[in-house]
């Protein structure tokens, strides 16, 4: 494959993704362009110069001043512009909606000519990223300076192509470079191993005992592998390793809520990827093989904090720890009294060993004489409740 179809290929991929779509993508990118209009000014002016001996002010009007202009107004207008335009229905379509949406070309390419070489250039590229095109930009070849300027210096300001990351070394890239023979490719599979670049693929028709589905692939890949319900994709997950996160995108709520019920997993996010991570109160973590412990905000705190379990009791409560019923001096009193048969403040006690067989009644009143301070003592059972000391 040529280097210009592997760019475009490129291109497509990262439009195909949607992140050229949102107003907030398409206004940092143009906010970005204006970054390059201040900053590279003197570059743009001696550019020009060694060109065609275009004198700074020509540069400032014919070239600077209206992309700034025309920047400005993209950037204040581009809300009312995105909205989709309603139009006028028939009789038979009254209670239907019938509108105009503005959808971007996709990959868009831009010949700019000699003449004035930024102008013309660059104020196509401000529509285009405002529609929310991928750009591939042709600077004239004629005027070199600047062509060699715009090349090498706006990329670093621009996302356009969105040049992607590399495997971080070679094993690693004949790993993943194997992973590809998984099922077909629909887009993608792109790979330069001088490089160690492996281009955004989708796998699809992806087997379950493909060598795609057995490992963590840490690389560009998404295999997709198609199932038959919600709750076959639901048993899949669940015959399987719990994962770090669960990803689940879906416009209904209930196959949202249902596969958060019904699966386990480290995290869980809907309709995004990553996202999650981006919240510091929500913990970060793996559950079985997927990790242990979690991380992010309190719970970083928490996960390197020892929970010392303590009981600080203030001194002078002994008495609330005092069980129920007399105290000691009296149940001498009264176990003598028994033993001997002389009774207590003229109460009469029965005397008893505590080796009778059986010793049911420790203590038993008579029914005669006047009552005792303490009252009539009841039987002190030696199976009822342990509180029979009481009046």
């Amino acid at each position: 494959m040529s280097p210009h179809a592997e760019l475009v290929s490129r291109l497509r991929a990262a439009w195909l993704s949607g992140k050229t779509r949102p107003m907030e993508y398409r206004l940092a990118q143009l906010e970005a362009l204006g970054r390059f209009l201040d900053e590279k000014k003197q570059d743009i002016l001696e550019a020009t110069a060694a060109d065609m001996r275009k004198p700074p002010f020509e540069v400032e009007v014919s070239e600077l001043s209206i992309c700034r202009s025309e920047l400005n107004h993209t950037l204040n207008n581009l809300g009312a512009w995105m909205k989709d335009k309603h139009v006028e229905k028939n009789w038979a379509t009254q209670l239907d909606s019938a509108f105009i949406r503005k959808d971007p070309y996709g990959v868009v390419l831009i010949i700019g000519p000699w003449n004035y070489p930024i102008n013309l250039l660059l104020v196509p590229l401000i529509g285009a990223i405002a529609a929310g095109n991928c750009v591939v930009m042709k600077p004239s070849e004629i005027t070199r300076n600047v062509e060699r300027l715009v090349a090498e210096t706006l990329p670093r300001y621009l996302d356009e192509s969105p040049d992607f990351g590399r495997i971080v070394g070679d094993r690693q890239f004949q790993r993943v470079q194997a992973l590809l023979h998984s099922g077909h490719t629909a887009i993608g599979g792109q790979t330069d191993a001088g490089e160690r670049y492996i281009a955004p693929t989708v796998l699809v028709e992806v087997q379950q005992d493909d060598p795609v589905m057995q490992e963590e692939i840490f690389g560009p890949i998404l295999p997709i592998l198609t199932v038959t319900s919600v709750d076959d994709a639901i048993a899949f997950i669940n015959a399987r390793e719990r994962p770090l996160v669960l990803y689940v995108f879906s416009s209904r709520k209930e196959v949202v809520k249902r596969v958060l019920e019904r699966t386990s997993s480290g995290g869980f996010c809907a309709n995004d990827t990553i996202m999650h991570m981006t919240i510091p109160s929500l913990p970060f973590g793996g559950i079985g093989q997927s990790g242990l412990g979690r991380y992010h905000g309190r719970s970083s705190f928490e996960t390197f904090s020892h929970q010392r379990s303590a009981l600080l009791r203030g001194a002078g409560r002994e008495t609330l720890n005092t069980p129920p019923g007399p105290d000691m001096a009296t149940l001498r009193l009264l176990y003598r009294a028994a033993r001997t048969g002389e009774g207590c403040a003229g109460l009469p006690l029965t005397p008893f060993s505590l080796t009778q067989n059986p010793p049911l009644t420790l203590l038993s009143p008579l029914p005669t004489g006047p009552p005792a301070p303490l009252g009539y003592l009841r039987p002190l059972s030696t199976t009822g409740p342990r509180d029979s000391y009481s009046e």
